[in-house]
C-alpha cells in the first residue's frame, strides 16, 4: 500500500481509520484483531495530534504507512511533533483498572488498548522523527 501524509489535525483521524481498515481488509484479518489494530492506531494518532503538535502549538504532518508480508501486517506512523515514547508511561495495574471510572486518574489507557489491540508495539526516535510501529501476527487472525 501507499503511504498517506496527512496535516497534523484531528479532521485527519478519519481518513487515518479509513487506511487502516483498508490495509487490514487486504491482510484478510478478522473483525476482531483489525477492530484492535484500528482503534491502537486511532489512540496513538490521537495523542501525536493533541499533545505533539496542537498543544506544542505546532503545525505539521503525520505519516501513515503498511506493509504486507506473508506471516505480519505492520503499520508504521511517523510524526515530527514534540518526541515521546508512549511505552515510557506506566500502564495501569489491575486495582486501578477495576476502581470506577471517577476515581481514575486521567491518563494511561490509551497504551494499555494499544498493547492490548496489537500483537506488537514499538517505538523509536531517528531521523528527527516519532516512529510508532505496530504489528499484526497474521496467523491465527484470519
Amino acid at each position: 500500500m501507499m503511504s498517506l501524509c496527512l496535516p497534523a489535525t484531528l479532521d485527519s483521524l478519519d481518513e487515518i481509520g479509513k487506511y487502516v481498515v483498508a490495509a487490514t481488509s487486504e491482510a484478510g484479518l478478522d473483525t476482531k484483531p483489525a477492530y484492535g489494530l484500528r482503534l491502537a492506531v486511532d489512540e496513538i494518532a490521537t495523542n501525536i495530534i493533541t499533545h505533539g503538535y496542537e498543544e506544542a502549538g505546532i503545525d505539521g504532518n503525520i505519516s501513515i504507512s503498511a506493509e504486507l508480508t506473508a506471516s505480519t501486517l505492520k503499520i508504521v506512523i511517523e510524526d515530527t511533533g514534540i518526541p515521546f515514547d508512549p511505552l515510557s508511561r506506566k500502564l495501569p495495574g489491575e486495582d486501578i483498572l477495576n476502581l470506577p471510572l471517577e476515581e481514575r486518574d486521567i491518563g494511561g489507557l490509551g497504551i494499555f488498548l494499544v498493547l492490548k489491540g496489537v500483537d506488537d508495539f514499538s517505538y523509536v526516535f531517528t531521523d528527527g522523527k516519532n516512529r510508532n510501529i505496530f504489528v499484526m501476527n497474521l496467523a491465527g487472525h484470519n
